[in-house]
């Protein structure tokens, strides 16, 4: 089986769903690709839990309005197979899609950063907390403590009360005069401003981070060092989320460049690739106003629309401001660095420690002497978390990228050689 499209877009969150509304009007063959059931990414994940905004329901309802626009939802790339074209693969069968155009609006995934105890059952990312409760988690009456940094914390907290739980901390790293920075500039985007005051809780405390998870078989407790002084708190639940990484591993796959931690792009949102575009926080973190934008100007762009790009970016200037200023204030301590003891483990899936990995130089030189990276994740959690303690860039991912059928890899014989 194959498949052809004039526009190929990867991921439906806010940039992906921004990008085939705008190329729609030009009658173009979009197709959609998305591991999620329902399109609108982690930040708008559906479940029984979960309350949508209203812009989310109805960017879906243009979506579905669209007859040149075709969903593929539990679809992940499973490898590249040509100059243009993919191999895929959802629930039931794999195929190949050859495209004109691509948008990668891959997203980000959450920053782990290993401490004492992070591995205790009880113990998740802020996000990941967020995702399970809209899932269906119940947490009626827990007593739950969020660590970390940025507003993640704030929007994982409200979930979790909205849902009955008992927040005892929110523990944000950075200063006390960068919080209060950041939140002096919030006016500058009125809409913000008014989010901030229905997220705040008077269990933040700036300056605070955790050191370690308590307990034995499960989690019992925290211990946080809070404004200067260690402080223990009895919880169920602890859910550190340290950031965000940009998710990149297609992009660099399809030889596009990175600009940092994230993919490199144009005023066009065009990667250094041709007819590649990108999108969203796969190029750098900004929340979801400036996925949106940029998804618009990429499928813009992408269908030739060149002036309806160009009157998005000056709305693209302005979130890209609330980025810089976002990212500035919640700038991760060095000392964050030391959290990990020599036994903790930073490898859940091969059971590596600390120890094992700070004597080597790099990524391969570590994997090869300890398997770190080669479990069940891919280093897609260690690897965020090693790049953030040694520096270490990962390498561009091998196929498949995902655990595939061997019915899916047949396809690939299929295909001239490149």
């Amino acid at each position: 089986m194959s498949e052809y499209a004039d526009l190929l877009i990867i991921g439906a969150g806010p940039a992906g769903m921004a990008a085939a509304l705008a190329a729609a009007p030009s009658g173009a063959r979009i197709v959609m690709l998305d591991d999620n059931p329902l399109p609108g990414g982690q930040i708008w994940r559906d479940g029984p839990r979960a309350s949508l905004p209203n812009q989310a329901r109805q960017m879906r309802e243009r979506l579905e309005a669209c007859s040149n626009i075709h969903h593929h939802h539990g679809t992940r790339v499973i490898a590249c197979a040509g100059p243009k074209q993919l191999l895929v693969e959802d629930p039931d069968h794999g195929w190949l899609i050859d495209y004109d155009k691509l948008i990668l609006c891959t997203g980000a995934r959450e920053l782990l950063l290993p401490f004492p105890g992070w591995t205790l059952p009880g113990v998740t990312g802020a996000g990941g907390l967020q995702a399970l409760i809209k899932g269906g988690l119940p947490v009626q009456g827990e007593r739950i403590v969020i660590a970390g940094s940025g507003p993640l914390l704030l929007a994982s907290a409200a979930t979790a009360k909205h849902n009955g739980a008992r927040v005892l901390r929110i523990a944000e790293q950075a200063s006390t005069a960068a919080v209060a920075g950041f939140a002096t500039q919030l006016p500058r985007w009125p809409n913000k401003l008014m989010q901030s005051f229905t997220l705040f809780d008077h269990h933040y405390r700036s300056a605070t981070h955790v050191l370690a998870a308590l307990g034995s078989d499960r989690l019992e407790g925290v211990r946080l060092q809070q404004q200067g002084k260690i402080v223990e708190l009895a919880c169920d639940r602890l859910a550190c989320g340290f950031g965000l990484i940009p998710n990149t591993q297609l992009g660099q796959a399809l030889d596009c460049a990175l600009d940092g931690a994230a993919l490199a792009v144009n005023a066009w949102q065009t990667t250094s690739r041709v007819d590649h575009y990108a999108a969203g926080e796969c190029t750098g973190f900004g929340g979801s106003e400036l996925a949106l934008v940029e998804g618009a100007i990429a499928g813009h762009a992408a269908v030739g629309d060149s002036e309806a790009a160009r009157q998005l970016w000056p709305r693209r200037a302005r979130w890209q401001g609330f980025a810089k200023a976002l990212n500035h204030a919640f700038t991760l301590d060095p000392q964050l660095k030391s959290l990990a003891q020599a036994d903790t483990l930073v490898c859940r899936c091969e059971d590596v420690p600390y120890a094992a990995l700070a004597g080597h130089t790099d990524w391969r030189e570590a994997k090869l002497a300890s398997r770190c990276g080669m479990g069940a994740c891919q280093g897609r959690v260690c690897g965020g978390a090693l790049q953030h303690l040694f520096g270490w860039q990962p390498a561009a991912p091998r196929p498949p990228f995902s655990p595939a059928r061997i019915e899916t890899l047949l396809c690939l014989e299929d295909t001239p050689p490149a």
